[in-house]
Formats: structure tokens, sequence, C-alpha cells
């Protein structure tokens, strides 16, 4: 199994092995947009919720939003309450107990929302650390995160894989010198473009079977 291919495990949180009822996701948008005058569609909310169209700054540029501005108004609304009681598990996240080694996660959630979720879902004892990205740290595709992680994991060398459900994520694992598993969540025809990967996957299960224990896609 693929579980069994590597000396230590990173994985994505959002959109990767937990995800937020709609609901919460239209009341935040709803929120921001009365701060900042201007209205977010559903599908402009999707969009940039689940990062469909890669880099979310460049997004909300094209859109004729300042993400200087978003961001501090996104981060003001949300509810850490709220957005824990809102989050659920992938059915397929289950797929971390089958890994044999050390475990850590890196995200974009910021920590204040972040260790809510964690506690409400009771996993965070699923990871030997947990790293928060932030404007200081980095964002995904940069390295530093991955790395950050990697040191407070106590990874002292070996092969390591990053997961998550994104293009960034992927990015920050070839550009931390790791394989980088894209879990697509969304269907490319949604999407409107296809994530390459080492391994290209609709659920972690895929990586459960006998016989994928190799690369199923190469970056070429």
């Amino acid at each position: 199994m693929v579980a069994d291919a590597y000396d230590f495990w990173l994985f994505d949180l959002d959109g990767t092995l937990v995800d937020v009822e709609w609901p919460y996701v239209r009341e935040t948008f709803d929120r921001v947009g009365e701060r900042l005058g201007r209205e977010f569609s559903d599908h402009e909310a999707e969009r940039l919720w689940y990062g469909l169209d890669g880099a979310r700054d460049a997004q909300l540029r094209t859109w004729g939003v300042d993400p200087g501005t978003f961001w501090p108004a996104f981060h003001d609304v949300e509810d850490p309450r709220a957005r824990a009681e809102a989050t659920y598990l992938h059915d397929d996240a289950a797929f971390i107990a089958t890994v044999d080694a050390p475990v850590g996660l890196v995200t974009h959630c910021q920590e204040f929302l972040t260790d809510p979720v964690l506690e409400r879902l009771d996993i965070r004892d699923w990871f030997d650390a947990v790293v928060c990205c932030d404007e200081e740290l980095g964002w995904k595709p940069d390295p530093a995160p991955v790395t950050r992680t990697i040191d407070e994991m106590g990874v002292d060398g070996g092969t390591g894989v990053l997961a998550g459900d994104g293009p960034n994520d992927v990015g920050a694992a070839w550009n931390a010198g790791l394989d980088g598993i894209h879990v697509e969540r969304h269907g490319h025809d949604r999407r409107g473009q296809c994530v390459l990967g080492d391994y290209r996957v609709q659920s972690f299960d895929e990586l459960t079977r006998p016989g994928r224990s190799h690369r199923v896609r190469g970056r070429e």
C-alpha cells in the first residue's frame, strides 16, 4: 500500500481531511460582502473558499477586490465556534489510521480556527505536529511551512509525501522535495483544470488498494 511507502506524511486540512457545511460558507461571504460593500455570488464564494482557481489573491484581483482589504474582513467575521460546529470529517480521512509513520498537518486555516476544529472533531492526536501558515512563515506553495512542519515532527531524513486538495499543496510538496498527492474533491470539470501530482486520486481509499504502492501519476 502507498501508506507504507513513505517515512513520514503531511496533510492539508480544509478540503482534504475536513470540509465545512455550505450555509456557514454562504453566511461568511455575506458578512464579508456587507463590510466591503460588494456582494459575492455562490459561484464566487465556492471558488474562493476551495481555491478552485489557484492563487486566491490573484483571483480576488481579477474580481476587482483588494486582497489586503478582503482577508482582514474575512478573518474578522469568522466565528471559531460556529466554524468548528459546521466542520465535518471526510469519510476517507480514516486513511490516516493506516499510516504507520509520523504524521503532520500543514494548513492555511488560521490557528484560532484550526484549534477548535481539531478539538471538536477529536483528531488533534492524529498529528505529531500542526503548522498554520501565515504572512510571516509563508503560504503554500512556499516550502517554508512544509519544512517547519517536518522540523517540528522531528523527522531526520527519509522520504516524505504531502497530500492536499489543491495545486498549492502539490506545489509546496515538490518545492520542499517531497512527493505530492492531489485529492480531487470537486472533479476536473468543476475545477476547470487538471492538477498534476505524483498520485491523483478522488479518495484516500484508492491508496489502500493492493498494487497502489507505486506512483499512479508522474510529474510529466
